[in-house]
């Protein structure tokens, strides 16, 4: 392609002499090419950042609430235009891209709406003797620049989950998008530039891992919010310095299915969060606990609901199963079937691939030391495994080095809050599936799987600081 895609510093579109090609993973063919940002551009989008942050960090909140709810609004516009270039650049069929782009439609308006109420409070200091005559006010207050760096899989609303709180708060933020799928985040810029906000406080620079790094590494930044690999995540940790660093990081989500469950609801809902975009999601489904006295039925019927799901073009409405982000990554998820096959496993359907294409695959006789059950295979791919005692799936689930979020299908309430306990997980649903999650609530994990929460409020607290008043009454 002649003209290679901008980037966004200030309000200015950065044209560069290196760009890389952006391509559908489905068929391989070439949307667009994109400018990359060098050092010289890193050194400009710092100080523009800066100079922003002075003004984000004065601007009322009445202000910051309105300028969101324009994002919001103007989203909402170009739905099917952000929905499209998402399918093509992330290979996501494009009933779950318009599912993503409205959720970042919400992102943006709880922003806003948080935008006016970030809490403090007043602190009475009588409580103390001498302490007579004093009172202390509690505030928060912006941080300063954030660097954020995005994941694929959710080219949009991930991207949307670090800029909308950023703004939110007070504070600039820098976009670093992911070098597969950066057409959507630069859409965004286009819309921010027509809030009314000042220029500089989102940028969005595409970069090579070296300028990354080197971003990482820079005291201008108050804070990292990173969404990614593990491995990736906390190497880029022990380059950040002293600046605050939020990690959203992997998981190999696990679900436990009781007997007396509504077990054609778990299976549904199983085959929806381990199948839904290729199993592409830190949340989605990869290991199936059911307790032995239902287990045949459960892996019949989850089986025969894997064998109906539509595969191909993500671009056509019907298609449920696509691409994987990459014919690499394909390979991987196909290679971690084949061993574990040669180490025993069983696998019920799939296991096959052609191109960035995996059939999707149910295993049993899997172990938790095997690469497809102990990793975070991010594709099509769950395991089933029996177990006899409630307290036995709980240890089974909790064998991780993961801990993000898991699924417990009962009608037992004190088992559910026996999981609430003894999981070591961000969170815990309740007959529901891990990859259940509402935009306004509290998402992060335990372990390996991160380091602070996101979520529109949880994210506003992570990027301010409370400040206190102390105020002395004359007596």
């Amino acid at each position: 392609m002649n003209n290679p895609r901008p980037f966004l510093i200030g309000e200015k579109w950065v044209h560069t002499s290196v760009s890389e090609p952006v391509r559908n993973p489905f068929d391989q063919h070439l949307i667009a090419e994109v400018c990359q940002a060098g050092l010289q551009e890193m050194n400009d989008v710092m100080e523009c950042a800066s100079k922003a942050y002075g003004v984000m960090r004065r601007l009322p909140a009445h202000a910051r609430s309105c300028a969101l709810g324009q994002m919001a609004a103007s989203l909402r516009n170009r739905k099917e235009e952000f929905s499209r270039t998402i399918c093509l650049e992330a290979g996501k069929p494009i009933r779950d891209a318009r599912r993503e782009v409205e959720r970042a439609i919400q992102t943006f308006q709880l922003a806003g709406e948080e935008a006016k109420r970030i809490p403090g409070e007043v602190i009475p200091f009588d409580g103390s003797p001498g302490m007579e005559g004093h009172v202390g006010i509690l505030n928060r207050f912006p941080i300063g620049p954030v660097l954020g760096i995005t994941p694929f899989n959710f080219p949009l609303n991930l991207v949307a989950h670090k800029v909308a709180p950023c703004l939110a708060a007070g504070n600039s933020i820098v976009i670093k998008p992911a070098p597969q799928a950066p057409l959507s985040a630069l859409l965004l810029g286009e819309i921010f530039l027509e809030a009314d906000l000042p220029p500089g406080a989102l940028n969005i620079i595409p970069c090579s891992n070296v300028v990354a790094e080197a971003l990482v590494q820079q005291a201008h930044f108050q804070a990292l919010s990173f969404t990614g690999s593990a491995a990736v995540g906390w190497m880029l940790k022990g380059k950040s310095g002293k600046k605050r660093v939020l990690l959203e990081l992997g998981g190999n989500a696990g679900v436990i299915v009781e007997p007396d469950a509504d077990i054609d609801g778990a299976v549904q809902r199983c085959a929806t969060g381990g199948f839904s975009y290729s199993g592409q999601t830190c949340i989605s489904v990869q290991r199936i606990f059911v307790q032995e006295t239902v287990y045949e039925t459960f892996l019949e019927k989850l089986v025969a609901r894997v064998r109906e799901l539509p595969m191909g073009d993500p671009l056509q409405e019907e298609t449920v199963i696509g691409p994987l982000i990459s014919e690499q990554a394909a390979q991987r998820v196909e290679q971690w079937i084949q061993e574990a096959d040669q180490q025993g496993a069983h696998i019920h359907i799939g296991g096959s691939r052609a191109g960035s294409m995996v059939v999707p695959t149910v295993l049993t006789d899997v172990t938790n030391r095997m690469n497809v059950s102990c990793c975070e295979i991010f594709g099509p791919v769950v395991m089933v495994t029996p177990y006899g005692s409630f307290e036995d799936a709980l240890t089974q689930l909790n064998d991780s080095a993961f801990g993000l979020q898991a699924g417990v299908f009962t009608q037992d309430v004190r088992k559910i809050f026996q999981a609430y306990q003894e999981l070591t997980m961000g969170a815990v649903l309740a007959n529901e599936i891990p990859t259940f999650r509402a935009d306004h609530m509290p998402h992060g994990g335990t372990k390996d799987s991160g380091l602070g929460r996101e979520g529109v409020r949880y994210a506003i607290q992570e990027m301010t600081d409370p400040k206190l008043l102390v105020l002395t009454i004359p007596q």
